[in-house]
């Protein structure tokens, strides 16, 4: 199986997007998505952004590489009696089902950003947004100090090292990396706008219980989990990470807000 395709399939992420869905509303407000629109959700999970995107009148389609997310966020639209919008597994580096120059926008939310070929990735991107459109990234930053990409790194430490060749995800937060992937898609560098944002986690719980969805969820902190009980390390992993989200909480002890910083990445094609 496609390695990437095994660690988004191997937990059950709608446990975790449940917690950003009020980020995913604004999101979607903030990009000004509206009725007329034709969108394409890439790495949409079970439809954070995408079903705010199809409340808001756009025809949306959303491409994940999960099966079980693609079944998830069609479950949720069907649920809320959404036709305007469909979901089909896709792979982020070859979107060999989407034809050229058809959608006004193109969003991936902390989504295309773990495909594990950028430069395919962005060249996908621009193909598939008309003349005119527009693309917009959230991707999570190397060495910030803000909650997922700690994570992440974290994680990093306590895992088998990479395959030769491996691109880190979080290379997409950093600003010079998208503009040489977006630039070699044929994209002008003066079309290309990144900033630091903001996305926050709600979850009705403590820190503890919001961590615990990490662990045993979330792919990347489950593999992270299963090779530091390997090498007698679990307790050094979940002290850190412990730490970490007890740290970053603004909510109180018994309710869990944090906001983590990335970088928007906006594209006119």
């Amino acid at each position: 199986m496609n390695p990437n395709k095994a660690l988004w399939e191997k937990g059950d992420f709608t446990r975790l997007a449940a917690t950003m869905r009020d980020s995913g509303e604004a999101l979607v407000d903030s990009i000004d998505v509206h009725r007329g629109m034709r969108v394409l959700d890439l790495g949409c999970g079970d439809g954070t952004t995408a079903l705010p995107s199809a409340r808001r009148g756009a025809t949306v389609l959303g491409v994940d590489i999960a099966s079980n997310l693609v079944a998830a966020g069609a479950g949720r639209a069907q649920r809320e009696g959404l036709t305007n919008i469909r979901f089909e597994e896709g792979d982020a580096c070859s979107l060999d089902n989407v034809a050229s120059d058809q959608f006004d926008l193109v969003v991936s939310i902390f989504g295309a950003m773990f495909a594990p070929r950028p430069f395919d990735v962005a060249r996908e991107m621009a193909r598939v947004t008309r003349p005119g459109g527009r693309i917009v990234m959230g991707n999570w930053i190397p060495g910030d100090p803000t909650l997922v990409a700690r994570i992440l790194q974290i994680c990093a430490a306590f895992s088998p090292p990479p395959p030769e060749g491996f691109v880190s995800p979080v290379s997409w937060g950093v600003e010079e990396n998208v503009r040489e992937r977006f630039c070699a898609a044929g994209v002008p560098d003066d079309h290309i706008r990144c900033e630091r944002a903001s996305y926050t986690f709600r979850h009705d719980g403590p820190p503890s219980e919001f961590l615990a969805l990490f662990r045993d969820y979330y792919g990347p902190t489950m593999n992270a989990f299963e090779a530091a009980e390997r090498s007698g390390r679990k307790a050094e992993l979940q002290q850190q990470l412990t730490e970490l989200f007890e740290r970053e909480n603004q909510g109180t002890a018994s309710s869990t807000v944090i906001p983590a910083t990335y970088l928007k990445v906006t594209v006119d094609k």
